[in-house]
């Protein structure tokens, strides 16, 4: 999968590989780390841990569909869908889930996670999810605009991390009857 995205002629969305893992490090340093001051220093640690964590991003490279967000050779975005199957924390096994959904913070407001966002929808849909989730906190105000706005509802409160209020998000993929 390779597209060309309408808006930015020179950038592309497509799947990764665990070649891409420094980037994605990389990426996952600056798009969370905007968040840092947000965080008591030793929740950042715990964090910043996680996502220095090459063999988190190898675990999820392997296990989902991912989609990066490429322009100029640069990985300035990133979405990863979990298919059902695949269960972890707050997810049962029977839902789709989205993790590590970034942007460069140098190209936010600029549409990339809307756009990742909605291409886990209609991989979730094409694959034949019944339900596709996500977690997110009090302090990702952009991203809970984006997941509302795309029609996910929050599920419920779950158990703070990192300092942290949390919700769980759902939406349900319904399809078309069969003819």
């Amino acid at each position: 999968m390779s597209a060309t995205t309408p808006g930015h002629p020179h950038a592309i969305i497509r799947a990764g590989t665990t070649a891409d893992i420094p980037q994605l490090i990389q990426l996952g340093l600056l798009s969370y780390g905007q968040y840092a001051p947000l965080l008591h220093e030793d929740n950042w640690q715990k964090l910043r841990k996680g996502i220095e964590n090459p063999d988190m991003w190898h675990s999820i490279i392997q296990s989902s569909h991912s989609f990066l967000y490429e322009t100029s050779g640069d990985v300035v975005g990133m979405a990863f869908l979990l298919p059902h199957g695949n269960a972890w924390d707050v997810y049962p096994d029977e839902w789709s889930y989205i993790r590590m959904v970034g942007v460069h913070p140098s190209c936010s407001g600029q549409g990339i996670a809307t756009k990742l966002t909605m291409c886990c929808i209609e991989k979730a849909r094409n694959t034949g999810e019944q339900i596709i989730a996500l977690h997110t906190s009090e302090v990702m105000h952009a991203a809970r605009h984006i997941y509302e706005n795309l029609g996910f509802t929050i599920e419920r409160a779950i158990a703070d991390r990192f300092g942290l209020k949390y919700w769980l998000y759902k939406m349900e993929l319904p399809h078309p009857p069969s003819k």
